[in-house]
């Protein structure tokens, strides 16, 4: 028998927590430490759950409230800790235990990274990136230390088919890397994500838990930006997304599939917004009035570019449907190499792309700014990303397709601050959210983005214009 016993008021030390906490806490360091799985009493200097301090025994060993009377008699190891002690202890067990599970882990990461067609020596698999949505590992090989593999679990929560997510990427990856090959590009493993097949020829692995990975070439010497921070790193991303388009517009948007049904639809935004008018927390609907009449005001001018492309003036086309910077590789020198993370490419407008990127990337402030005097647009970016975009694209787009590009972000935003304000309606059910007004500060900071870009848009409108 092992008993533990600190000998610390450590509800000074721990103010938050109570005794019950504090004895887990000792319970599992110990226990891991030492592989102790039964026969483990822990003693502490608290007479209930309430926090309140005793006078402890330290002759007897035990903690005279926490033991029975009449303990049974056996062999027991007791052990007086300090402050010091524990902490050394504890910091221990967890090193000791990281590096344990680290390398369970990497041995069951291995056997999946064997399901594919990798060559070479695996030295090492580590977490990449810092993306919400899949687990991501790159996995280094000894014989190319700068390349190598990405291994990823995807989402199915978020992605419920992934079979017609990588149906979609190997069909588009396979025809920009034909595009590239036939304009006389040699570093086309940099220039466009390359999905690695199972040895059976399949495109991704479920394993026992049913879980679903996939794995790519690892695309080396790159860097990616969380924002845009000068013009030049904006036209890049212009460029970058207004080439991916161009390289995909020969091929019907029929042949791909929707990975999430709806995603840029803005009746389907409209009718929630409706429902959640109607349904949400009567507190917060009145509390948004002022925000819900607004939007309520612009719907049929938002809705121009829906009825365009269902009465055919406006064309359906394979679109990334996520275009932020950080979507975007860039080369060492700043120039941009390909675009990434491409499991929401749909069938959708050229307006999708262009509209959420100047959403994102022309934004002075956060999509989440709490001072609203910090959110414009950025009229210096929007100039460098149509540049970009338009220097990529110009040949592809059809008139009517430019005259709504400027309108297309204003809609973005719009649809932004529908998605925002319905979620704080609704009890804030969808987006994660770090305050209870996080989704109105959002909603707010997306509308007033959105009011900039109307008391410019003669400006934008000039500017694209100008480049078309």
């Amino acid at each position: 028998m092992l008993t533990i016993r600190s000998n610390w008021p450590v509800n000074l030390w721990l103010k938050s927590w109570d005794a019950k906490s504090y004895k887990k806490l000792l319970h599992k360091a110990f226990q891991n430490l030492f592989f102790i799985k039964k026969n483990l009493e822990v003693s502490y200097p608290f007479c209930n759950f309430n926090n309140d301090l005793h006078n402890c025994r330290p002759e007897r060993g035990l903690c005279q409230k926490s033991w029975p009377k009449r303990p049974v008699q056996r062999k027991k190891l007791c052990v007086c800790l300090t402050p010091g002690t524990f902490a050394g202890l504890f910091f221990i067990s967890i090193v000791f235990n990281f590096a344990f599970y680290s390398s369970v882990l990497m041995d069951q990461l291995k056997v999946i990274v064997d399901q594919f067609s990798v060559t070479g020596i695996i030295t090492d698999i580590a977490p990449l990136g810092s993306g919400h949505i899949h687990e991501t590992y790159r996995v280094a090989i000894e014989s190319d230390p700068d390349g190598g593999y990405v291994l990823q679990q995807i989402n199915t929560h978020v992605f419920r088919d992934p079979e017609a997510v990588m149906h979609n990427i190997d069909l588009v990856t396979a025809h920009i890397q034909k595009k590239l090959t036939g304009s006389g590009i040699s570093d086309t493993e940099r220039r466009v994500l390359t999905p690695v097949k199972l040895r059976n020829g399949g495109l991704m692995h479920r394993d026992q838990s049913d879980k679903v990975w996939r794995c790519f070439l690892y695309i080396r010497n790159h860097k990616t930006y969380d924002r845009a921070i000068n013009e030049e790193q904006v036209y890049e991303g212009g460029k970058a997304y207004g080439m991916f388009l161009q390289m995909l517009s020969d091929l019907p948007a029929s042949h791909i599939r929707e990975t999430i049904p709806g995603f840029h639809d803005l009746d389907l935004r409209l009718h929630q917004f409706d429902d959640a008018c109607r349904n949400g927390l009567r507190m917060r609907i009145d509390e948004t009035r002022r925000e819900i009449n607004l939007l309520g005001e612009r719907k049929d001018e938002m809705r121009t570019i829906l009825e365009l492309g269902k009465s055919g003036e406006i064309p359906l086309r394979i679109v990334h449907h996520d275009t932020k910077i950080n979507n975007v590789l860039f080369d060492q020198n700043g120039k941009g190499l390909c675009v990434i993370d491409l499991d929401t490419v749909m069938p959708g407008y050229v307006h999708d792309d262009f509209g959420d990127s100047i959403r994102t990337f022309t934004n002075t402030g956060e999509e989440d700014d709490a001072d609203l005097k910090r959110v414009s647009i950025n009229l210096s970016f929007f100039e460098a990303y149509v540049f970009g975009f338009c220097e990529q694209a110009r040949s592809m787009l059809s008139q009517v397709e430019k005259d709504y590009l400027a309108l297309s972000a204003r809609a973005m935003t719009y649809m932004q601050s529908l998605r925002f304000l319905a979620d704080y309606l609704n009890g804030d059910v969808y987006y994660r959210i770090h305050h209870p007004g996080h989704n109105l500060q959002r909603t707010r900071a997306q509308i007033k983005l959105m009011l900039c870009m109307e008391d410019n848009y003669d400006e934008m409108k000039r500017i694209i214009k100008n480049m078309g």
